[in-house]
Order: C-alpha cells, then structure tokens, then sequence
C-alpha cells in the first residue's frame, strides 16, 4: 500500500534537508510506493525556499504552503488533504522524531490497527519540572477524560488509515486528541515504543504555556465524545435536575406557608430567589438542548471547514 509522509515545518531551516534525506532512504528501504507532503506553516526563514528546491528535485514530494502560521494542526490537515496513499506517517520537522523508527509503525498498520501512536520513551533535553512532569500529568488526565489507553497523547509521531484520519474533524489544537477521536468511529489503536533524539536546531515552540490550553481541551474532549450527536442528553439532564430541585424547594415552601402560616419572604426569601433561579436555569437549559439538537440535525454529516488558507502548491514538474 502507498505511504503518505506528512511533515509541517516552522521555521525549520536547518533540519529541512538531514530529515529528507534520512527519511527518503528510510521509505525506499521499505519497497513501497510513497510520498512526502512537506507542509510549510507560515515560516518566516528559508523553510519554504529549501522545501520547493526539494521538490524539483523528487517527484514524490508536494509541498503545500499556508498564508501564516496556523498552527500544528491546521498545519497537519493541510498535508491530509494532499495525502494520496492508503497509510499516512505524521511527524515533526525537527528531527526529534527518527525517521529509522516509520518502519514500526508500518508494522503494526500492515497488521490491520487504523491508528498507530509513538510513545516516546525518552525525552532528552526536555525539562522535568516545565515538560516531563506536566506532560505525564495531561497524558493521565486524557486517558481518564477519554477511556482510550494511550500513554502519549500529545507525541506527534503516529501512522494512519488515510480513511480514517480524513474522516475526523481536526480543528484547534485536536491533534493532541487524535486517539480520544478515533474511539468514535471505531478505530483500532495500539501505541509503539519510540525514541525522541536531542533537537539538532532552533529551539522549541511549546512550552509551558501550552498547560491552559490542554485543560481546556480536556474539558471538551469529553463532551465531544458522549454528546455532539445529542446534546439534549447533557443540557437536558442538567436543566431537568435543576428543574426538579426547584420543584421540591417549591413544594417545601408551599407545605411550610399552609400547614404553618409561615411568612415565606420573611422567612424564606433567599431560598425563593435561589427556586426562581434554578427554576429559569433549568429551563434555559433545556431550550439550549433543543436547539443543539437542531442544530445537530441540520449539520448531521458535513465535515468542518478549515480556517488555513493555501496560499500555493508546488508539485514536481518533469522537463
């Protein structure tokens, strides 16, 4: 089966040319049919000068250059798209990821898995306080938040079925939850064991930062799982149950203002302010579920549309 390699870059001038070469006689090893797709994410160095000599030079390399930098994931679609073969191997462009390691991961789609994830077992150069420790926090969380046993969510290094990976919506940061996604649509996963090499060049563009944006993700993930093809079964549950409860507090006050006379804004004024709020909360949620669900009906099936724009490919021209 065809291979597709996708590789986004930013700003990765110096690696451009040691991880072709490396990963080129990787892939001819190999004996398939294969490809590169280079994605060039908005560099503001020679990456994309570098990446379109390449690609005169090779007929099996596209490059697809975005407008600005979009991000790694807008930047990892872009190359999807472009992708022709059956199996597509994802991996950064700075040379942390060892091309010698594709073969494992095309063992284990040969077998039939649909999604095949490297678990980097070594991370040299990286900090243990700023990024093992909170790495190995977010990977735990996400297996809690997702159910899908998977160590190293966050490891760009990971082998596809094109038919599978172009199916799922990736927007955002949603690399990062590659895994959690597949569950939905019955994919097969198995992770296999990688080794990380010291970046070569440059420095990296994640750091710490990147924390807040990973919690928040974790709280959508879940939701994205369980409940984007019926939301009324999550906002209504909530706003029946703050319904409901306002109904008891309502009776409570009714039994106490009959059987006891008692003078209930006197007596029990915040807790009537508090019945009327869960009461109008209750029902906004409910109305908030209907029209998810008309929503949901109306847009059943079409896929989301990307923000990154192309601003040209550049395909090998023979002659």
């Amino acid at each position: 089966m065809k291979v597709s390699v996708v590789v986004p870059f930013h700003n990765e001038e110096s690696s451009v040319t040691d991880l072709y070469v490396r990963t080129r006689t990787v892939m001819e090893a190999q004996n398939r049919d294969f490809e590169f797709v280079f994605v060039d994410d908005g560099s503001t160095d020679r990456t994309f000068a570098i990446l379109s000599e390449i690609s005169n030079l090779d007929e099996r390399v596209t490059v697809v250059q975005l407008r600005r930098n979009y991000g790694q994931t807008e930047a990892l679609v872009a190359g999807i798209d472009e992708a022709t073969g059956e199996f597509i191997i994802a991996m950064d462009g700075d040379l942390q990821h060892r091309p010698e390691d594709i073969p494992k991961l095309l063992v284990k789609l040969d077998e039939g898995y649909d999604l095949v994830c490297g678990r980097r077992m070594t991370r040299p150069g990286d900090s243990v306080i700023k990024k093992q420790i909170p790495s190995r926090m977010a990977n735990w969380a996400m297996r809690k938040a997702s159910g899908v046993d998977v160590h190293d969510f966050g490891g760009g290094f990971k082998g596809f079925r094109t038919a599978l990976i172009q199916q799922m919506p990736l927007y955002g940061q949603m690399h990062r939850f590659i895994p959690a996604l597949a569950t939905a649509y019955g994919a097969r996963i198995c992770e296999v064991p990688i080794e990380i090499e010291q970046r070569p060049h440059g420095k990296s563009h994640y750091g710490i930062g990147r924390i807040v944006p990973v919690f928040f993700d974790l709280l959508t993930i879940p939701f994205l799982l369980r409940y984007t093809t019926r939301p009324m079964h999550f906002f209504g549950k909530l706003g029946f149950a703050g319904f409901a409860t306002s109904l008891l507090i309502a009776f409570y006050l009714l039994v106490d203002w009959l059987a006891f006379g008692s003078n209930l804004m006197t007596n029990h004024g915040p807790l009537m302010l508090f019945a009327i709020a869960l009461m109008i909360a209750g029902l906004q949620l409910i109305c908030l579920g209907f029209v998810g669900e008309m929503m949901v009906r109306n847009q059943f099936r079409k896929s989301v549309a990307r923000d990154s724009e192309v601003l040209r490919l550049t395909r090998h021209r023979q002659g």
